[in-house]
Protein backbone atom coordinates (compact mmCIF):
# COMPACT_ATOMS: atom_id res chain seq x y z
CA UNK A 1 0.00 0.00 0.00
CA UNK A 2 1.59 3.28 -1.06
CA UNK A 3 1.51 6.32 1.19
CA UNK A 4 -0.76 8.05 -1.30
CA UNK A 5 -3.51 5.45 -0.86
CA UNK A 6 -3.71 5.58 2.94
CA UNK A 7 -7.04 6.37 4.57
CA UNK A 8 -5.57 9.20 6.64
CA UNK A 9 -2.43 11.25 6.92
CA UNK A 10 -2.38 10.89 10.72
CA UNK A 11 -4.22 8.55 13.06
CA UNK A 12 -4.02 9.49 16.73
CA UNK A 13 -4.67 6.47 18.94
CA UNK A 14 -6.36 7.68 22.12
CA UNK A 15 -8.57 10.71 22.62
CA UNK A 16 -7.33 11.76 26.05
CA UNK A 17 -5.58 14.98 26.93
CA UNK A 18 -2.40 14.28 24.93
CA UNK A 19 -4.20 12.78 21.96
CA UNK A 20 -6.52 15.72 21.43
CA UNK A 21 -3.70 18.25 21.77
CA UNK A 22 -1.44 16.46 19.30
CA UNK A 23 -4.29 16.25 16.79
CA UNK A 24 -5.08 19.95 17.19
CA UNK A 25 -1.37 20.78 16.97
CA UNK A 26 -1.00 18.86 13.70
CA UNK A 27 -4.11 20.52 12.31
CA UNK A 28 -2.74 23.93 13.34
CA UNK A 29 0.71 23.51 11.81
CA UNK A 30 -0.65 21.97 8.60
CA UNK A 31 -3.24 24.75 8.30
CA UNK A 32 -5.94 22.11 7.99
CA UNK A 33 -4.41 20.44 4.93
CA UNK A 34 -4.00 17.00 6.51
CA UNK A 35 -6.63 14.35 7.06
CA UNK A 36 -6.42 13.56 10.79
CA UNK A 37 -8.41 10.92 12.70
CA UNK A 38 -8.54 10.45 16.48
CA UNK A 39 -9.89 7.13 17.73
CA UNK A 40 -11.04 6.48 21.29
CA UNK A 41 -12.67 3.52 23.01
CA UNK A 42 -15.24 5.70 24.80
CA UNK A 43 -18.40 7.38 23.63
CA UNK A 44 -17.79 10.97 22.57
CA UNK A 45 -19.68 12.07 25.67
CA UNK A 46 -17.10 10.20 27.76
CA UNK A 47 -14.06 11.05 25.65
CA UNK A 48 -10.71 10.39 27.30
CA UNK A 49 -12.11 8.37 30.21
CA UNK A 50 -9.24 6.27 31.57
CA UNK A 51 -11.12 3.44 33.28
CA UNK A 52 -14.67 2.42 34.07
CA UNK A 53 -14.36 4.47 37.27
CA UNK A 54 -13.65 7.71 35.46
CA UNK A 55 -11.05 10.25 34.39
CA UNK A 56 -8.68 9.32 37.19
CA UNK A 57 -6.02 11.96 37.77
CA UNK A 58 -4.58 14.35 40.33
CA UNK A 59 -6.02 17.12 38.09
CA UNK A 60 -3.20 19.62 38.79
CA UNK A 61 -1.13 21.39 36.13
CA UNK A 62 1.22 24.37 36.15
CA UNK A 63 0.22 27.54 34.35
CA UNK A 64 3.51 27.56 32.40
CA UNK A 65 2.61 24.32 30.62
CA UNK A 66 -0.84 25.55 29.64
CA UNK A 67 0.67 28.83 28.43
CA UNK A 68 3.18 26.87 26.36
CA UNK A 69 0.30 25.31 24.42
CA UNK A 70 -1.78 28.47 24.27
CA UNK A 71 1.03 30.64 22.92
CA UNK A 72 1.82 28.19 20.11
CA UNK A 73 -1.56 26.75 19.17
CA UNK A 74 -4.03 29.45 20.20
CA UNK A 75 -5.85 26.97 22.45
CA UNK A 76 -7.18 28.60 25.62
CA UNK A 77 -8.72 26.89 28.61
CA UNK A 78 -10.95 28.62 31.14
CA UNK A 79 -13.81 27.85 33.52
CA UNK A 80 -15.36 25.25 33.77
CA UNK A 81 -12.60 22.97 32.40
CA UNK A 82 -10.26 24.93 34.68
CA UNK A 83 -12.11 24.30 37.90
CA UNK A 84 -9.94 26.16 40.40
CA UNK A 85 -6.71 28.22 40.33
CA UNK A 86 -3.88 27.54 42.78
CA UNK A 87 -0.85 29.58 43.84
CA UNK A 88 1.62 26.73 44.34
CA UNK A 89 2.48 23.55 46.21
CA UNK A 90 3.37 23.08 49.89
CA UNK A 91 5.19 19.89 50.92
CA UNK A 92 5.16 18.78 54.57
CA UNK A 93 7.68 16.54 56.31
CA UNK A 94 6.40 13.38 58.04
CA UNK A 95 6.56 15.09 61.46
CA UNK A 96 4.78 18.20 60.06
CA UNK A 97 7.52 20.39 61.60
CA UNK A 98 8.94 21.46 58.26
CA UNK A 99 7.02 22.78 55.28
CA UNK A 100 8.46 23.84 51.96
CA UNK A 101 6.46 26.11 49.66
CA UNK A 102 6.97 25.73 45.93
CA UNK A 103 5.31 28.83 44.56
CA UNK A 104 4.06 28.85 41.00
CA UNK A 105 0.62 29.46 39.60
CA UNK A 106 -1.37 26.48 38.44
CA UNK A 107 -4.79 25.08 37.82
CA UNK A 108 -7.01 22.29 39.02
CA UNK A 109 -8.69 20.87 35.94
CA UNK A 110 -12.02 19.12 35.59
CA UNK A 111 -10.87 16.10 33.61
CA UNK A 112 -14.43 15.09 32.73
CA UNK A 113 -15.27 18.44 31.13
CA UNK A 114 -11.88 19.17 29.57
CA UNK A 115 -12.16 16.49 26.82
CA UNK A 116 -15.39 18.09 25.62
CA UNK A 117 -13.62 21.44 25.31
CA UNK A 118 -10.79 19.69 23.45
CA UNK A 119 -13.24 17.90 21.18
CA UNK A 120 -14.82 21.19 20.11
CA UNK A 121 -11.39 22.72 19.50
CA UNK A 122 -10.15 19.79 17.44
CA UNK A 123 -13.26 19.39 15.29
CA UNK A 124 -13.26 23.13 14.64
CA UNK A 125 -9.81 22.61 13.13
CA UNK A 126 -11.03 19.79 10.90
CA UNK A 127 -9.97 16.80 13.02
CA UNK A 128 -12.20 13.73 12.73
CA UNK A 129 -12.98 11.74 15.89
CA UNK A 130 -14.24 8.15 15.96
CA UNK A 131 -15.61 6.79 19.23
CA UNK A 132 -16.23 3.26 20.51
CA UNK A 133 -13.11 1.92 18.82
CA UNK A 134 -11.13 -0.65 20.82
CA UNK A 135 -7.60 -0.55 19.43
CA UNK A 136 -5.93 -3.98 19.43
CA UNK A 137 -2.76 -3.42 17.45
CA UNK A 138 -0.88 -1.78 14.60
CA UNK A 139 -0.81 -2.51 10.89
CA UNK A 140 2.58 -3.05 9.28
CA UNK A 141 4.14 -3.14 5.86
CA UNK A 142 7.80 -3.77 5.08
CA UNK A 143 9.07 -2.65 8.52
CA UNK A 144 6.79 0.37 8.78
CA UNK A 145 3.69 1.13 10.82
CA UNK A 146 0.90 1.92 8.36
CA UNK A 147 -2.25 2.00 10.50
CA UNK A 148 -4.26 0.54 13.35
CA UNK A 149 -6.60 -2.38 13.79
CA UNK A 150 -9.19 -3.20 16.39
CA UNK A 151 -12.91 -3.49 16.92
CA UNK A 152 -15.77 -1.14 16.24
CA UNK A 153 -17.72 -1.71 19.46
CA UNK A 154 -20.87 -0.06 18.16
CA UNK A 155 -21.17 -2.30 15.10
CA UNK A 156 -19.25 -5.27 16.53
CA UNK A 157 -17.11 -5.31 13.43
CA UNK A 158 -13.43 -5.29 12.56
CA UNK A 159 -11.89 -1.82 12.43
CA UNK A 160 -8.87 -1.27 10.17
CA UNK A 161 -7.64 2.10 9.01
CA UNK A 162 -4.36 3.01 7.37
CA UNK A 163 -2.32 6.19 7.80
CA UNK A 164 0.99 7.72 6.81
CA UNK A 165 1.71 8.16 10.51
CA UNK A 166 0.28 6.73 13.75
CA UNK A 167 0.68 8.71 16.99
CA UNK A 168 0.18 6.59 20.09
CA UNK A 169 -1.48 8.35 23.06
CA UNK A 170 -3.07 5.27 24.61
CA UNK A 171 -1.47 5.49 28.04
CA UNK A 172 1.17 3.88 30.20
CA UNK A 173 0.15 0.29 29.39
CA UNK A 174 -0.10 0.91 25.64
CA UNK A 175 -0.56 -2.39 23.78
CA UNK A 176 0.69 -0.65 20.64
CA UNK A 177 4.06 0.17 22.19
CA UNK A 178 4.31 -3.10 24.14
CA UNK A 179 3.68 -5.22 21.03
CA UNK A 180 5.51 -3.02 18.52
CA UNK A 181 6.63 -5.48 15.87
CA UNK A 182 9.24 -3.60 13.87
CA UNK A 183 12.89 -2.77 14.45
CA UNK A 184 13.01 0.17 16.83
CA UNK A 185 14.91 1.71 19.75
CA UNK A 186 11.64 2.34 21.61
CA UNK A 187 11.60 0.59 25.00
CA UNK A 188 8.50 -1.58 25.05
CA UNK A 189 8.05 -2.45 28.72
CA UNK A 190 8.50 -0.50 31.92
CA UNK A 191 10.12 -1.84 35.08
CA UNK A 192 7.54 -2.47 37.81
CA UNK A 193 9.60 -0.39 40.26
CA UNK A 194 9.19 2.61 37.94
CA UNK A 195 5.41 2.57 38.38
CA UNK A 196 3.41 4.20 41.16
CA UNK A 197 0.04 2.82 42.16
CA UNK A 198 -2.18 5.82 42.74
CA UNK A 199 -5.76 6.46 43.69
CA UNK A 200 -7.94 9.38 44.65
CA UNK A 201 -11.35 10.63 45.68
CA UNK A 202 -13.03 13.83 44.59
CA UNK A 203 -14.96 14.92 47.65
CA UNK A 204 -17.31 17.67 48.67
CA UNK A 205 -16.74 18.24 52.36
CA UNK A 206 -17.33 20.48 55.36
CA UNK A 207 -14.39 22.27 56.94
CA UNK A 208 -13.46 20.57 60.19
CA UNK A 209 -10.52 21.94 62.13
CA UNK A 210 -8.99 24.96 60.45
CA UNK A 211 -5.54 23.51 59.79
CA UNK A 212 -3.84 24.72 56.63
CA UNK A 213 -1.27 21.94 56.82
CA UNK A 214 -4.10 19.55 55.90
CA UNK A 215 -6.15 21.72 53.53
CA UNK A 216 -5.55 25.10 51.95
CA UNK A 217 -7.95 26.52 49.33
CA UNK A 218 -5.09 28.19 47.43
CA UNK A 219 -2.32 25.57 47.60
CA UNK A 220 -1.82 21.95 46.63
CA UNK A 221 -0.61 20.10 49.71
CA UNK A 222 1.75 17.12 49.65
CA UNK A 223 2.46 14.93 52.66
CA UNK A 224 5.67 12.89 52.63
CA UNK A 225 5.36 9.92 54.95
CA UNK A 226 6.73 6.42 54.37
CA UNK A 227 4.10 4.90 56.67
CA UNK A 228 1.22 6.76 55.04
CA UNK A 229 2.44 6.46 51.45
CA UNK A 230 5.50 4.18 51.15
CA UNK A 231 7.66 5.18 48.21
CA UNK A 232 5.30 8.01 47.30
CA UNK A 233 3.19 10.70 48.95
CA UNK A 234 -0.30 11.76 49.91
CA UNK A 235 -1.95 14.81 48.38
CA UNK A 236 -4.77 17.21 49.21
CA UNK A 237 -5.46 19.37 46.14
CA UNK A 238 -8.20 22.02 46.44
CA UNK A 239 -10.95 22.24 43.84
CA UNK A 240 -12.74 24.99 45.77
CA UNK A 241 -13.29 25.98 49.39
CA UNK A 242 -15.27 22.83 50.12
CA UNK A 243 -14.11 20.46 47.39
CA UNK A 244 -10.92 18.44 47.15
CA UNK A 245 -8.99 15.91 45.09
CA UNK A 246 -7.40 13.75 47.79
CA UNK A 247 -5.31 10.67 47.21
CA UNK A 248 -2.20 8.61 47.72
CA UNK A 249 0.53 7.28 45.45
CA UNK A 250 2.78 4.38 46.49
CA UNK A 251 5.51 2.23 45.05
CA UNK A 252 4.04 -1.30 45.13
CA UNK A 253 7.33 -2.87 46.32
CA UNK A 254 7.63 -0.32 49.13
CA UNK A 255 4.04 -1.01 50.20
CA UNK A 256 4.75 -4.76 50.23
CA UNK A 257 7.83 -4.19 52.40
CA UNK A 258 5.88 -1.95 54.78
CA UNK A 259 3.11 -4.49 55.13
CA UNK A 260 5.57 -7.30 55.83
CA UNK A 261 7.44 -5.24 58.42
CA UNK A 262 4.23 -4.33 60.25
CA UNK A 263 2.38 -7.62 59.73
CA UNK A 264 -0.37 -5.82 57.78
CA UNK A 265 -2.27 -6.44 54.57
CA UNK A 266 -3.14 -2.85 53.65
CA UNK A 267 -4.03 -2.16 50.04
CA UNK A 268 -4.07 1.19 48.26
CA UNK A 269 -7.71 1.95 48.97
CA UNK A 270 -7.24 1.23 52.67
CA UNK A 271 -4.31 3.66 52.77
CA UNK A 272 -6.38 6.38 51.10
CA UNK A 273 -9.37 5.82 53.38
CA UNK A 274 -7.08 6.06 56.42
CA UNK A 275 -5.48 9.19 54.98
CA UNK A 276 -8.85 10.89 54.58
CA UNK A 277 -10.18 9.80 57.95
CA UNK A 278 -7.08 11.17 59.70
CA UNK A 279 -7.33 14.58 58.01
CA UNK A 280 -8.77 16.95 60.63
CA UNK A 281 -9.65 19.62 58.06
CA UNK A 282 -11.98 17.31 56.11
CA UNK A 283 -15.32 16.61 57.77
CA UNK A 284 -18.41 14.88 56.37
CA UNK A 285 -16.65 13.90 53.14
CA UNK A 286 -18.97 12.72 50.37
CA UNK A 287 -18.29 11.86 46.76
CA UNK A 288 -18.75 14.85 44.47
CA UNK A 289 -21.81 14.41 42.28
CA UNK A 290 -23.68 16.38 39.65
CA UNK A 291 -23.07 16.72 35.93
CA UNK A 292 -19.46 17.84 36.25
CA UNK A 293 -18.42 15.01 38.59
CA UNK A 294 -20.84 12.12 38.22
CA UNK A 295 -19.01 8.86 37.57
CA UNK A 296 -15.64 10.34 38.48
CA UNK A 297 -15.59 10.37 42.27
CA UNK A 298 -13.22 7.49 42.92
CA UNK A 299 -10.62 5.52 41.04
CA UNK A 300 -7.11 4.09 40.82
CA UNK A 301 -4.49 4.08 38.08
CA UNK A 302 -0.80 3.45 37.48
CA UNK A 303 1.67 6.25 36.73
CA UNK A 304 5.24 6.00 35.46
CA UNK A 305 7.88 7.79 37.53
CA UNK A 306 11.01 7.50 35.38
CA UNK A 307 12.51 9.51 32.56
CA UNK A 308 10.59 9.50 29.29
CA UNK A 309 11.21 6.61 26.90
CA UNK A 310 14.79 6.91 25.66
CA UNK A 311 13.49 6.89 22.07
CA UNK A 312 9.95 7.91 21.07
CA UNK A 313 9.81 7.26 17.32
CA UNK A 314 9.88 4.36 14.89
CA UNK A 315 9.05 4.00 11.20
CA UNK A 316 5.56 5.52 10.88
CA UNK A 317 5.02 5.69 14.64
CA UNK A 318 5.37 8.19 17.52
CA UNK A 319 4.54 7.95 21.24
CA UNK A 320 3.32 10.88 23.33
CA UNK A 321 2.26 11.47 26.95
CA UNK A 322 1.79 8.53 29.31
CA UNK A 323 2.46 6.10 26.45
CA UNK A 324 6.00 7.54 26.40
CA UNK A 325 6.31 7.48 30.24
CA UNK A 326 6.39 11.27 30.48
CA UNK A 327 5.01 12.02 33.98
CA UNK A 328 7.60 13.77 36.14
CA UNK A 329 9.68 11.27 38.14
CA UNK A 330 9.59 13.35 41.31
CA UNK A 331 5.85 13.94 41.69
CA UNK A 332 4.22 11.81 38.95
CA UNK A 333 2.62 14.91 37.42
CA UNK A 334 1.82 13.97 33.85
CA UNK A 335 -0.38 16.73 32.48
CA UNK A 336 2.34 19.36 32.00
CA UNK A 337 4.82 17.12 30.15
CA UNK A 338 2.00 15.71 28.00
CA UNK A 339 0.87 19.20 26.97
CA UNK A 340 4.41 20.19 25.98
CA UNK A 341 5.13 16.92 24.16
CA UNK A 342 1.82 16.90 22.27
CA UNK A 343 2.31 20.48 21.13
CA UNK A 344 5.79 19.62 19.87
CA UNK A 345 4.81 16.27 18.34
CA UNK A 346 2.07 17.80 16.18
CA UNK A 347 4.57 20.21 14.68
CA UNK A 348 7.18 17.49 14.11
CA UNK A 349 4.60 15.18 12.55
CA UNK A 350 3.59 17.82 10.03
CA UNK A 351 7.22 18.54 9.15
CA UNK A 352 7.88 14.84 8.52
CA UNK A 353 4.76 14.43 6.39
CA UNK A 354 5.56 17.52 4.35
CA UNK A 355 9.08 16.13 3.78
CA UNK A 356 7.49 12.79 2.80
CA UNK A 357 9.70 11.03 5.32
CA UNK A 358 7.99 9.35 8.28
CA UNK A 359 10.82 6.89 8.86
CA UNK A 360 12.56 6.72 12.21
CA UNK A 361 15.14 9.16 10.88
CA UNK A 362 12.50 11.49 9.46
CA UNK A 363 10.70 11.64 12.81
CA UNK A 364 13.87 11.84 14.94
CA UNK A 365 13.58 15.60 15.44
CA UNK A 366 10.69 14.94 17.85
CA UNK A 367 13.11 13.16 20.21
CA UNK A 368 15.54 16.08 20.09
CA UNK A 369 12.92 18.81 20.39
CA UNK A 370 11.25 17.27 23.43
CA UNK A 371 14.55 16.54 25.14
CA UNK A 372 15.74 20.10 24.53
CA UNK A 373 12.49 21.62 25.77
CA UNK A 374 11.75 19.42 28.76
CA UNK A 375 13.16 15.90 28.74
CA UNK A 376 16.76 16.85 29.53
CA UNK A 377 15.96 17.15 33.25
CA UNK A 378 13.93 13.99 33.85
CA UNK A 379 16.74 11.42 34.26
CA UNK A 380 18.29 13.46 37.09
CA UNK A 381 14.92 13.63 38.80
CA UNK A 382 14.61 9.86 38.38
CA UNK A 383 17.86 9.46 40.33
CA UNK A 384 16.55 11.78 43.05
CA UNK A 385 13.27 9.87 43.20
CA UNK A 386 15.12 6.57 43.66
CA UNK A 387 16.97 8.08 46.61
CA UNK A 388 13.83 9.48 48.23
CA UNK A 389 12.00 6.17 48.00
CA UNK A 390 14.62 4.50 50.17
CA UNK A 391 14.63 7.05 52.99
CA UNK A 392 13.13 6.66 56.46
CA UNK A 393 10.74 9.24 57.86
CA UNK A 394 13.48 10.46 60.21
CA UNK A 395 15.79 11.05 57.24
CA UNK A 396 13.08 12.93 55.35
CA UNK A 397 12.40 15.09 58.42
CA UNK A 398 16.09 15.85 58.84
CA UNK A 399 16.77 16.42 55.15
CA UNK A 400 13.86 18.81 54.64
CA UNK A 401 14.87 20.80 57.72
CA UNK A 402 18.62 21.01 57.11
CA UNK A 403 19.48 20.30 53.48
CA UNK A 404 17.00 22.29 51.36
CA UNK A 405 18.05 25.84 50.46
CA UNK A 406 15.97 28.56 48.82
CA UNK A 407 17.85 27.83 45.59
CA UNK A 408 16.90 24.15 45.83
CA UNK A 409 13.24 25.05 46.33
CA UNK A 410 13.32 27.38 43.32
CA UNK A 411 14.80 24.61 41.19
CA UNK A 412 12.18 22.08 42.26
CA UNK A 413 9.49 24.70 41.57
CA UNK A 414 10.79 24.87 37.99
CA UNK A 415 10.84 21.10 37.68
CA UNK A 416 14.62 20.86 37.96
CA UNK A 417 17.02 18.93 40.17
CA UNK A 418 18.14 20.70 43.39
CA UNK A 419 21.86 21.27 43.98
CA UNK A 420 21.93 20.65 47.77
CA UNK A 421 24.79 23.12 48.17
CA UNK A 422 24.07 23.45 51.91
CA UNK A 423 25.18 19.84 52.46
CA UNK A 424 28.82 20.88 52.10
CA UNK A 425 28.36 23.69 54.64
CA UNK A 426 26.82 21.49 57.32
CA UNK A 427 29.92 19.28 57.43
CA UNK A 428 30.53 17.38 60.67
CA UNK A 429 27.49 18.93 62.33
CA UNK A 430 25.28 16.35 60.65
CA UNK A 431 23.60 14.23 63.32
CA UNK A 432 23.78 10.45 62.95
CA UNK A 433 25.34 8.03 60.50
CA UNK A 434 22.17 7.68 58.43
CA UNK A 435 21.93 11.43 57.94
CA UNK A 436 25.60 11.61 56.97
CA UNK A 437 24.91 8.88 54.41
CA UNK A 438 21.91 10.89 53.23
CA UNK A 439 24.11 13.96 52.79
CA UNK A 440 26.58 11.94 50.71
CA UNK A 441 23.76 10.57 48.55
CA UNK A 442 22.25 14.01 48.03
CA UNK A 443 25.63 15.23 46.78
CA UNK A 444 25.75 12.19 44.51
CA UNK A 445 22.33 13.02 43.03
CA UNK A 446 23.52 16.56 42.26
CA UNK A 447 26.67 15.23 40.56
CA UNK A 448 24.69 12.66 38.59
CA UNK A 449 22.20 15.32 37.54
CA UNK A 450 24.98 17.50 36.10
CA UNK A 451 26.26 14.52 34.13
CA UNK A 452 22.80 13.57 32.91
CA UNK A 453 21.79 17.08 31.86
CA UNK A 454 25.01 17.42 29.89
CA UNK A 455 24.44 13.99 28.34
CA UNK A 456 20.88 14.86 27.29
CA UNK A 457 22.07 18.18 25.89
CA UNK A 458 24.08 15.98 23.53
CA UNK A 459 21.16 13.77 22.52
CA UNK A 460 22.10 12.08 19.22
CA UNK A 461 21.28 13.97 16.05
CA UNK A 462 20.27 10.78 14.23
CA UNK A 463 19.44 7.14 15.06
CA UNK A 464 22.88 5.81 14.14
CA UNK A 465 24.41 7.54 17.17
CA UNK A 466 21.71 6.40 19.58
CA UNK A 467 23.04 3.00 20.79
CA UNK A 468 26.30 4.48 22.07
CA UNK A 469 24.45 7.40 23.66
CA UNK A 470 22.08 5.03 25.46
CA UNK A 471 24.93 2.89 26.80
CA UNK A 472 26.47 5.98 28.38
CA UNK A 473 23.08 7.00 29.82
CA UNK A 474 22.56 3.65 31.50
CA UNK A 475 26.10 3.67 32.86
CA UNK A 476 25.49 7.00 34.62
CA UNK A 477 22.14 5.85 36.02
CA UNK A 478 23.37 2.45 37.18
CA UNK A 479 26.42 3.99 38.83
CA UNK A 480 24.18 6.29 40.88
CA UNK A 481 21.73 3.54 41.84
CA UNK A 482 24.61 1.30 42.95
CA UNK A 483 26.03 4.02 45.20
CA UNK A 484 22.64 4.42 46.92
CA UNK A 485 22.64 0.71 47.76
CA UNK A 486 26.18 0.70 49.15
Amino acid sequence: MSSGTRDYDIIVAGGGLAGMIVASSAAHYSKGSLKILVVDRNLLSNLGRKTVTGWICGDAVGKKSVDYMSNRLGINWSYPEIEHPVKGVIAYSPDHKTSVSFDGEGYMLNRKLLPQKQLKEATKRGVLVADLIAIRGLLYDDGNVIGIQGEDLANKSIFKKSARLVIDCTGVTSVLRTNLNIKSYIEKRIDRDDLEATGRYIYDFDIGRNDESYFHPDYCIIHLDQHLAPGGYGWVFPKGKGKVNVGVGVQPKALDNRNKALGLKNNLKMLIDDYVSCNPAISNARLAIGEVDDGNGWGTWSVSVRRQNDCMVANGYMIVGDAAWMPKPLDAGGIGPAIIAATIAGKNAVAALEAKDTTEEGLWEYNKDYVNEYGYKTAGLEVFRRLLQGLTNDQIDYGMKHFLSKMDVDKITNGEHPEFSTVNKVGMLIRGALNRKLAENLKQTAIANEQLVEHYRNYPVDPKQFPQWQIRLHNILNDSFTKFRN
